[in-house]
């Protein structure tokens, strides 16, 4: 990075090529994240002003034959129109902002929300259902954990029997030696 110089350029003379160059390429280097918060700032200026237009509507009175002070009456439109002026500034700021981080995320792939969100599910049908573009190798997969599953289960249920059929061979046992003595 080069230090700009001590002298500034005259008035009618164009900046040096090598600032020029800088100014451009800083133009081009804004963050996305940057902008977001910008746009983000902007919309909570938005809100901001809309909520005071409407405090000074709320506050004006009508002109319904009740003795009227024409200096508030003017010095209110005037604060009105003013921030009817911000506010459309505001939205093309807004807008500015919105179209550069879409120009900026344009060459990114857009992955869909279902994708980036872990799903917790007994079969795991809903989450493929979704994503719709599964290939036919994550299908047998999807089969084959299903199979897998299943058999596991089947085994469980017998272990579950066997230790029931132990537990009762143990209380029984336990019952003939408490007779016994």
């Amino acid at each position: 990075m080069t230090t700009p110089p001590l002298v500034p350029p005259f008035v009618g003379q164009p900046p040096p090529p090598q600032q020029q160059q800088q100014q451009t390429q800083a133009a081009r280097d804004v963050n996305t994240s940057s902008l977001c918060r910008i746009g983000q700032e902007t919309v909570q200026d938005i809100v901001l002003r809309t909520m005071e237009i409407f405090q000074l509507l709320r506050n004006m009175q009508l002109p319904n034959g009740v003795t009227y002070h024409p200096n508030t009456h003017q010095d209110r439109l005037g604060k009105l129109q003013e921030h009817l002026r911000m506010l459309s500034v505001l939205f093309r700021k807004l807008r500015l902002v919105y179209d550069k981080c879409n120009e900026n995320c344009a060459g990114l792939d857009s992955i869909p929300p279902e994708q980036l969100i872990p799903f917790v599910e007994d079969d795991g049908s809903k989450h493929e259902d979704r994503s719709g573009g599964q290939s036919h190798l994550t299908s047998e997969e999807r089969r084959e954990i299903l199979e897998v599953n299943k058999k596991l289960k089947q085994k469980n249920q017998q272990l579950k029997q066997i230790m029931d059929q132990l537990r009762n061979l143990i209380w029984e046992i336990n019952s003939m030696l408490a007779v016994r003595s």
